[in-house]
């Protein structure tokens, strides 16, 4: 028996689904801008979406058999496609309107550090606010605050950036064998948060980090150590016994700087070859950071309107080195030490061993 499909029209773009679909899926289908943003929902995890409401849509049209359109605007992640339905997403100035609302809503405690957060670049809710955001903010009371807070030696939480999205506890609750961390408190003194201050173990813990879509979440591991405009994603792969073995490398030059799940154009987690999704083992995210434990497949073609869509590199082949040609074959020699001549720095200090900035005690 063949499956039934519904016809629904989005954005004056018609598609046929099958039954079942919700409106953000169909919406995907079409892509580009006639997909709504989402900050909760996550295809992969069973139970997310309706809580971020930034993928309002309106529905001006039920169906063929009840053409009566819906009083109010809908969640389009919760939200089934009916036979010949008509919704409005970019073309529609009731949801632009409540768009800009709800993103004033989820910046009214999120912290402007920007400049400083390793989120930046690839981070979900900068787009959405580049987007639907306001100059300025209507906001006038003190913004609440948390202390940073270590989740293990490899997970940093910073809760002021939290917009409550649920996403990395749905991923605990999922994919790992027990969940340590939740949500405590309620109303606007919620938080996440583990219990009586508990690390968060497990070989699959470190996918937390790829599904936040803020900077609430990071790896300590890569914390301050490069922007992420300034590495060249590759997809690679190892054998690997825990997990699917396929990742995304973060390099610069032949240096790792990072290692996170490969991800599709709407920043969720890839399938891998086998079928299944391709979240990887904290051994490869945080312990294999050098490129000869992986075999590089090539560049990652990376499909979001963000900054890193730039770093499109055609080959991976480094330059030649060219002395050696000059010189017939012979190495360059060092001619002269500049810590020993130098009447500027202090000859018992090499500044580029240094593990912290220059201070005028390194200089005479």
């Amino acid at each position: 028996m063949s499956e039934q499909l519904f016809k629904v029209t989005i954005d004056n773009i018609t598609v046929e689904v099958p039954a079942g679909t919700t409106i953000l899926h169909a919406a995907r289908q079409i892509g580009g801008e006639v997909a709504p943003p989402a900050m909760c929902y996550y295809s992969k995890l069973e139970g997310s979406g309706g809580k971020c409401r930034t993928c309002l849509v309106e529905v001006s049209k039920g169906s063929e058999k009840d053409p009566r359109p819906m009083p109010k605007l809908v969640a389009s992640c919760r939200t089934t496609v009916m036979d010949g339905m008509e919704v409005k997403n970019i073309t529609s100035p009731k949801v632009l309107d409540a768009r800009a609302g709800v993103v004033e809503f989820l910046l009214i405690n999120h912290p402007l550090d920007c400049p400083v957060c390793d989120q930046a670049g690839e981070c979900h809710l900068q787009d959405l606010s580049y987007e639907h955001g306001k100059e300025e903010t209507r906001y006038e009371f003190q913004r609440r605050t948390f202390p940073k807070v270590d989740l293990g030696d490899k997970i940093q939480l910073h809760m002021t950036r939290c917009i409550m999205c649920f996403r990395c506890v749905f991923t605990a609750d999922q994919l790992t064998e027990k969940r340590e961390h939740g949500i405590l408190d309620r109303g606007d003194h919620a938080q996440i948060a583990t219990f009586i201050q508990k690390n968060l173990h497990n070989e699959f813990i470190g996918n937390v980090i790829d599904v936040c879509p803020v900077g609430a979440l990071t790896d300590k591991t890569f914390r301050f150590k490069n922007r992420v405009w300034f590495t060249k994603p590759v997809d690679a792969h190892r054998d690997c016994e825990n997990c699917c073995g396929e990742a995304q490398l973060w390099m610069r030059g032949d240096e790792v700087f990072r290692v996170t799940a490969r991800k599709d154009e709407w920043g969720e987690v890839k399938e891998a070859s086998n079928g299944k999704t391709g979240w990887i083992c904290n051994t490869c995210r945080f312990d294999k950071k050098e490129a000869k434990d992986w075999v590089i497949d090539g560049p990652s073609k990376i499909n979001r309107h963000s900054v890193i869509s730039q770093g499109h590199y055609v080959g991976l082949q480094k330059p030649t080195e060219t002395l050696p040609n000059v010189l017939h074959g012979r190495q360059p020699k060092l001619l002269m030490d500049i810590h020993s001549v130098s009447e500027v720095n202090k000859q018992n200090i090499e500044l580029s061993a240094l593990d912290r900035p220059a201070h005028s005690t390194d200089f005479k």
